[in-house]
């Protein structure tokens, strides 16, 4: 029974927690006008390299936004009980991912004040107005799904909720991939693998932000999780992890196949400098085979260990993401095959990017909003999963 002292020492650190989110998100604000006032030359960012570390923030917290819901899919649409108790709490994270990730987005735009035009005019031969409308119907059926579970009245239609956002989560995802999928401009992108990849890899995150959250409630609230029902959740996180990690080197043999990418993979792969080591060192070692001995290896069984396992996968998974956006830029296109190129616009030429302290405050401002919806939703309703006797189905 936690005394009343911890209790007040609680609810101190709840307010420094929360405070210490705002600041971080006011700082993203300030970086916003500071670009906005200056233009993008104060960032990281040029002619090559449009889309800077803001997009490998954004990217990592949609493609999440949309993986956590896999906790809840489990649940609502397979039935299984472990999984259904979790659904409330994995419906929140994606709602407070998907407004951090499409707010760092937005603002990354150069013109935020242009955001109607987006909304209200479609271009339908355009991937990024499919996404518009993704991204608003996944706020909205994750919404109504949310309800469905929180108000009794509502609870009839909880399957048919969960099958909704089931199907849109996939296809959402897919839109995410085809960003990069209908890049032909880029040597890094192009590839028809670059959807599914997408959604197994978000998998992966998904659960890994969610276990890494729901392991803070319940050391707040001085409880512990089954250890039958721990077991079952890092399995299946191993799974999503080796998944993810076939997908990549799938992706990456495709590439190394055809003549006309070998030069791209080695730059990547083994001499591009920076994105050779945040590959193998950050994506491989540390986000992958790392965090599968922490989950596998025998007499490891707490569930501190599995959330360290699971913020190892998502430092990996800003990795792969740096190297994916940052580095498929960096490479040039290779116009002529065999053939050296060079022009008065760079063409030819690997471009050089250092990201800004700017870019690094809308990045973390990003994580800061999706932090305090969290945080004050968890706070305000009671999201803690509520776990029955766990018996194996």
């Amino acid at each position: 029974m936690p005394t009343l002292a911890s209790l007040h020492f609680k609810n101190r650190l709840y307010w420094v927690l929360l405070s210490a989110g705002m600041l971080v998100a006011l700082a993203g604000l300030y970086a916003v006008h500071l670009m906005e006032h200056h233009g993008h030359i104060i960032t990281g960012m040029n002619n090559q390299i449009v889309w800077g570390l803001p997009h490998v923030f954004a990217i990592f917290l949609i493609v999440a936004a949309s993986g956590v819901l896999n906790v809840a899919s489990i649940g609502s649409v397979f039935g299984k009980a472990i999984y259904k108790a979790r659904a409330p709490l994995a419906s929140l994270l994606s709602i407070a991912m998907l407004a951090g990730g499409l707010t760092v987005l937005m603002l990354d735009l150069g013109r935020p004040d242009r955001i109607m035009v987006a909304a209200t005019n479609y271009n339908l031969t355009s991937v990024f107005a499919w996404n518009v409308v993704l991204y608003s119907g996944m706020f909205a059926l994750v919404i109504v799904y949310l309800w469905t579970m929180m108000e009794r009245r509502m609870n009839p239609w909880n399957k048919p909720a969960g099958l909704a956002v089931f199907v849109w989560r996939f296809v959402l995802t897919t839109g995410t991939g085809l960003i990069f999928a209908f890049l032909t401009a880029r040597q890094a992108y192009g590839s028809a693998l670059l959807p599914p990849m997408f959604i197994v890899l978000s998998f992966a995150w998904g659960l890994a932000v969610f276990h890494l959250v729901q392991t803070s409630i319940y050391m707040w609230n001085e409880k512990t999780i089954d250890s039958a029902i721990l077991q079952r959740k890092k399995h299946l996180l191993g799974i999503f992890v080796i998944g993810s990690l076939y997908m990549v080197a799938t992706y990456h043999l495709t590439n190394l196949y055809f003549a006309h990418q070998t030069g791209f993979e080695h730059f990547i792969l083994f001499d591009g400098g920076i994105y050779p080591a945040l590959f193998w060192w950050g994506y491989v070692v540390l986000g992958n085979l790392l965090p599968l001995l922490l989950l596998y290896l025998p007499g490891i069984q707490r569930d501190r260990w599995a959330a360290l396992a699971s913020l190892l996968i998502i430092i990996g998974g800003f990795a792969l993401l740096y190297v994916f956006i940052i580095g498929g830029q960096a490479y040039p296109l290779n116009i002529f095959p065999g053939y050296e190129v060079s022009s008065s616009f760079a063409d030819g030429q690997i471009a050089a990017y250092r990201p800004s302290l700017y870019e690094f405050l809308l990045g973390f401002g990003g994580l800061a909003i999706a932090f305090i919806i969290t945080t004050v939703s968890v706070r305000v309703l009671n999201f803690m999963p509520q776990d029955k006797p766990y018996i194996a189905d």
